[in-house]
């Protein structure tokens, strides 16, 4: 017997279902912002409902450490109380690294992340001679695809050497163009036989740590029934909270709805998206608004 979920409905504003929760765990980049410029809606949304006594911390696969994530957010003019406190893969990047003092870690990705390490006992060094790997990204992911780090790939792969994933996501949207992130070349590299630990979502430990992170924000224990995420990746945002039994409200994007530059949903395809999932999101909509 197969069962037939019920459409996923297709709704303009989050404020009847948001209401309902205690906390939001909202994504960052394709939800509060492209990479150039911030939703002025989201920013309104998120900060009607923290001023309705809501909770909102912004849960981020961002490879930086948040009060770099947090200097990006306000210079692309997301305002300071569109949220309560940001947590980011970097920042559980930093943690797993704190297991690793004294180690020498080779780091794959742009300079522009070199702030993960900061003030941590490692020494940086060239895959040749490290003892693990940070990735970030790409070295230019304007230009490059994980086919450029093959063989690269493959001589760490064959020493053995653990990738921290410091960025789970495969792709994201800049502006309105798709770029390759870390996650695909943890993808790849796992693909090659090399070892791989990811810091951020889809994965729990950044939502146990977000939980707890709410429960100091709340005063007290918030239940996983009392959270609500919001995101715009099938993969990341959507199957981590289904994972850990929190619900879910999908923002599409050009990352899983091409075409459509979010001025119109299709049903069909976003039944399509969620055919497979275990707890499939409570509603689509085309961005975050109130």
């Amino acid at each position: 017997m197969t069962l037939t979920l019920p459409p996923i409905p297709v709704v303009d504003s989050v404020k009847e279902i948001g209401s309902r929760y205690r906390a939001w765990l909202v994504d960052i980049w394709g939800v509060m912002h492209n990479g150039g410029a911030a939703f002025p809606k989201a920013g309104v949304a998120t900060s009607a409902f923290r001023a309705s006594g809501g909770i909102v911390v912004l849960l981020s696969n961002s490879p930086r450490p948040s009060p770099k994530v947090q200097e990006q957010l306000r210079a692309l003019g997301v305002p300071d109380d569109a949220y309560d406190t940001t947590i980011t893969s970097g920042d559980l990047t930093r943690h797993e690294l704190g297991k690793h003092q004294g180690a020498r870690v080779f780091h794959l990705g742009p300079e522009r992340d070199r702030p993960v390490f900061e003030g941590l006992d490692v020494t940086l060094s060239d895959w040749s001679d490290a003892d693990l790997v940070v990735c970030s990204g790409l070295f230019d992911d304007e230009v490059e695809t994980p086919d450029d780090y093959a063989k690269l790939l493959g001589n760490m792969a064959a020493r053995k050497l653990t990738m921290i994933c410091a960025n789970p996501d495969h792709m994201v949207e800049r502006g309105n163009k798709l770029i390759y992130c870390a996650g695909a070349l943890a993808a790849a590299y796992e693909a090659q036989g090399g070892t791989v630990i990811y810091a951020g979502k889809p994965y729990a430990p950044v939502y146990d740590l977000a939980l707890q992170t709410i429960a100091t924000l709340a005063g007290g224990e918030v239940g996983n029934d009392q959270v609500l995420a919001i995101g715009d990746g099938v993969n990341t945002d959507i199957a981590g909270a289904a994972d850990f039994g929190i619900d879910a409200v999908f923002v599409a994007s050009a990352l899983h709805a091409p075409g459509e530059g979010g001025e119109m949903l299709d049903p069909a395809h976003i039944a399509e998206l969620f055919a497979r999932t275990k707890r499939p999101p409570l509603a689509a909509t085309h961005a975050l608004a109130w």
